[in-house]
């Protein structure tokens, strides 16, 4: 059954932030843990990780140090939307995010798009507010199993450029 959700997990960037990388919207699992890309089974962390050759986190802390250390703002571009579980093929009505408060306080110089679906948001909601293209880079979802997680690692290394 679908239902209107809010986003509940506010951005991570600081005024040194220069990549974003946005995903569509935040999964049952991430939502119930407050934090981005909490499915354990989701390659985000341990992708970005490994470009930056540190330790996989664990905690939400750890998380968002891996992220500042590098200068990576991380959110979604959607700020609600009617969903159906975690499916972002479900995804109705939506409404996005307010990227000015993150492009506003941080100069940004790179906007990456973690899946087809956040790309196709990005280019329709957010591309005419902010007029910056954004590079689309493989889903990091389980469900992109299509992916390996090498194959994953090379095509995620634009956002070391």
């Amino acid at each position: 059954m679908k239902k209107t959700v809010v986003h509940p997990i506010p951005p991570v960037f600081d005024e040194n932030s220069r990549i974003l990388i946005l995903g569509s919207f935040p999964s049952v699992k991430s939502r119930e843990a407050g934090f981005f890309y909490g499915h354990p089974r989701n390659r985000f962390w341990k992708t970005v990780s490994s470009l930056f050759g540190e330790e996989l986190p664990q905690t939400i802390e750890e998380k968002k140090s891996l992220l500042l250390r590098h200068g990576v703002a991380l959110w979604d571009v959607l700020h609600s939307c009617e969903i159906e579980g975690s499916s972002d093929a479900s995804i109705k009505n939506a409404v996005p995010n307010d990227l000015s408060v993150i492009l506003g306080a941080a100069d940004i110089r790179s906007v990456f798009t973690n899946g087809g679906t956040a790309y196709g948001y990005y280019v329709k909601y957010a591309l005419p507010a902010t007029g910056r293209e954004a590079v689309p880079l493989p889903s990091t979802s389980p469900a992109n199993a299509a992916w390996t997680d090498e194959k994953l690692f090379e095509e995620w290394k634009k956002i070391l450029i």
